[in-house]
């Protein structure tokens, strides 16, 4: 908390004033996360604090919002791109500083908790300079010669002189730490092979974690996600008051959503079926949290397979797409798929309604 609260003097975010008659200021509130490295080993523990944005009015605190984002397709096509043209891969994390850009609105906020000043009912931060939580907040991302995800830096080149010219740049303009080779970026593990051209992409220990938090990690382990022939409708949601209490003690939503972190990165396999339990989200029924229990039984099984991409012949992009006809049982709407290879791997796809 210190750290932070320190980045956030030396860059100059706030202004401690008075509160002016009839301004009302917005919330804040300290987020706590312990980073951890590929093995699941503390790395360290990191305060975060962030502005209650959702309570500011549009208009009055904020005029439009625009926060650009990194996909995963964009760091998948870079993974496949190192692997291909087996580029050097080298990863630096950028501290609070770089995110605080600079705002046009007067926006007033309360002080941080344990990190008042004066009388705090009447001294409030005049914020200068954006904060996460704002709808003003920057989220990053610059996909060059470099690669930005979050406050990761994904470095990729065949030139050794560029890199260490880039990185002497980067630490110059922004507090930036050097990780040396990626290894391990959002949960996801790269592990490379230079002498036969292959780079991998496991969520092994992402999988793990989420098995451990649903008391599934001695799980009898399921050959497939989901049985063939296998349909879901409304009808298997909740008919009276007693089911519907029964599931509410299911952590049905927390499952599907840690299910679908899985999907949006390397698992493809459950694509479709992460989908189709998505649509039942606002009232699941036992059947869905079954099938939802098998999903994870499947990559019990499957942890540690990786999405793996390697130097080819010749670089060319590859689709392919699918769809039923009027599968959907509610509605009748079809259910249609993509997916996209580079590298001999995927890079980019979609099951959706």
């Amino acid at each position: 908390m210190i750290e932070e609260y320190k980045s956030m003097q030396d860059n100059k975010v706030w202004e401690l004033v008075p509160l002016p008659e009839g301004a009302k200021p917005i919330g804040c509130k300290w987020i706590f996360k312990t980073k951890r490295d590929s093995k699941g080993n503390v790395e360290r523990y990191k305060a975060r604090l962030v502005a209650k944005g959702f309570t500011q009015k549009e208009g009055i605190d904020f005029k439009e919002t625009f926060s650009p984002v990194s996909t995963k397709d964009s760091f998948r096509t870079i993974m496949a791109l190192v692997a291909h043209f087996d580029l050097e891969l080298h990863q630096m994390d950028v501290k609070t500083a770089f995110l605080n850009g600079d705002i046009d609105e007067t926006i007033y906020m309360v002080q941080p908790e344990n990190f008042e000043s004066g009388d705090p009912k009447n001294m409030v931060c005049k914020l200068t300079k954006s904060i996460y939580g704002l709808k003003q907040a920057f989220l990053g991302v610059s996909i060059y010669s470099w690669f930005c995800m979050s406050m990761t830096y994904l470095l990729a080149t065949n030139d050794i002189g560029m890199l260490h010219e880039t990185k002497r740049f980067l630490s110059k303009n922004f507090e930036m730490k050097d990780l040396g080779d990626a290894s391990f970026v959002l949960g996801i593990l790269i592990q490379r092979d230079h002498s036969q051209g292959i780079l991998g992409l496991s969520q092994r220990s992402y999988i793990d974690k989420v098995l451990k938090r649903f008391g599934m990690q001695d799980s009898k382990p399921s050959d497939t996600p989901v049985a063939k022939g296998d349909k879901f409708s409304l009808n298997q949601c909740p008919k009276n008051n007693l089911e519907v209490k029964e599931m509410q003690k299911i952590p049905y939503a927390s499952a599907v959503g840690s299910l679908m972190y899985a999907q949006v990165c390397t698992r493809l396999d459950i694509a479709y079926i992460v989908g189709m339990l998505g649509r039942y989200l606002s009232n699941p029924g036992m059947d869905h949290w079954k099938v939802a229990k098998r999903v994870m039984r499947y990559l019990q099984r499957t942890k540690d397979h990786m999405l793996t991409y390697r130097r080819s012949d010749q670089l060319e992009i590859i689709g392919y797409s699918d769809s039923d006809y009027a599968g959907c049982q509610d509605s009748r709407r079809s259910t249609s798929g993509y997916i996209y290879l580079l590298a001999g791997g995927a890079i980019s796809w979609r099951s959706a309604k």
